[in-house]
């Protein structure tokens, strides 16, 4: 889909703008639900309309799918891709204006009716990826038809409010160098995650990663666990509560499509600091995470996040490098797989295994 819709004009100080004074019904309905397929429509083609169709990303939409509009009242869209999220997606969006424009891309080829969700929300789409598509392609559909300035990155398990998010967006208005600005993801615990972002792997930073250095140094490893309010600039920042300014997301090339899940943030990232251009961690802003909103089973999703490591790295680094840091990640995984065992933990076990497996054999099968 070519990015040829903007957003409404320059927005307010705020991320909820004060309606024009033209009535609502000459702006529409705002963004209506749309459904978008990859098998059942030829290409070009819009069955019973005799027109042409539009293509995202490649797959063919279905005959009625409207255009996104934008509602003036809003500078931004929430974007979320769901995978059998839709018990996280209705706690999500009960705790967000109705009327707060949200697109849902669905990865499950609507097997839990996630467009139901929809139903009463003046400003919401839908989009079926066709089923399996991963995060990044998924994400980038939404993004890449979305008709604002700004778009939000959710996940279905996080709890934004609109405050946060209104902040984030206030981020980027105010900072034209920054791309992207971050929320602090929290768990269960109240306690900021590890892995709200990261650096760029090195062999340093890898072993101090399985050496647990983080927990002394926060800086120090791979993967950032921010202290609430203290400053932090991590390399990359996860997507899991992000404010993106959408057309220099677009400009960067969007989330690298050759990673399924996971690193692809990573990329982001890097792509952001080769372009002189920054991002933001906001470690005041905390937002309750369940670390599990879609059906995938933990197990499989480690093992993918070790095969998007290990791709990440073979991307950017030279072979012997990528073997060294690859042997350091497996001995300390290793070490945790039996380390948990001996304490009872069979679960943990079994992920840092699969972990392993994703560093060694690649991602699991579909």
């Amino acid at each position: 889909m070519t990015d040829q819709w903007n957003g409404a004009g320059e927005p307010e100080a705020s991320g909820h703008r004060p309606a024009p004074d033209a009535p609502a019904a000459a702006v529409g309905p705002g963004l209506r639900p749309s459904w978008v397929s990859d098998g059942v429509v030829p290409v070009g083609v819009v069955p019973g309309q005799g027109g042409q169709s539009r293509v995202v990303d490649g797959f063919p939409r279905a005959a009625w799918q409207t255009e996104a509009v934008t509602d003036p009242a809003w500078a931004y869209e929430l974007v979320i891709v769901s995978f059998h999220s839709r018990g996280q997606l209705e706690q999500m969006l009960a705790e967000l204006p109705p009327d707060m424009p949200v697109v849902i891309i669905d990865n499950a080829k609507g097997a839990d009716k996630v467009h139901e969700l929809l139903a009463n929300r003046t400003n919401g789409r839908y989009l079926d990826s066709g089923g399996g598509k991963g995060f990044a392609k998924a994400a980038n559909m939404g993004i890449r038809s979305s008709a604002y300035e700004y778009v939000i990155l959710g996940n279905p398990d996080s709890r934004p409010t609109i405050e946060i998010i209104n902040s984030l967006v206030d981020d980027l208005r105010t900072d034209r160098s920054l791309v992207t600005s971050a929320a602090t993801m929290k768990g269960h615990d109240g306690k900021p995650e590890l892995g709200n972002g990261g650096w760029e792997p090195t062999p340093r930073r890898v072993l101090l990663h399985v050496l647990g250095a983080h927990k002394i140094a926060p800086s120090s490893a791979l993967f950032a666990k921010p202290v609430p309010g203290k400053s932090m600039e991590p390399e990359w920042l996860t997507g899991a509560c992000m404010a993106v300014r959408r057309q220099t997301f677009l400009d960067l090339g969007a989330f690298d499509e050759t990673f399924y899940v996971y690193s692809e943030d990573m990329a982001l990232g890097r792509a952001i600091r080769e372009a002189g251009l920054r991002q933001k961690l906001r470690t005041d802003l905390m937002v309750p995470h369940g670390a599990g909103g879609s059906g995938a089973a933990k197990t499989w999703m480690l093992q993918m996040r070790g095969a998007s490591m290990i791709r990440y790295l073979r991307k950017h680094n030279a072979p012997a490098k990528v073997n060294a840091m690859r042997s350091m990640l497996v001995a300390g995984y290793a070490g945790r797989t039996v380390l948990s065992r001996a304490r009872g933990r069979e679960a943990t076990a079994q992920e840092h295994a699969a972990y392993i497996k994703g560093l060694l054999v690649g991602p699991p099968k579909p």
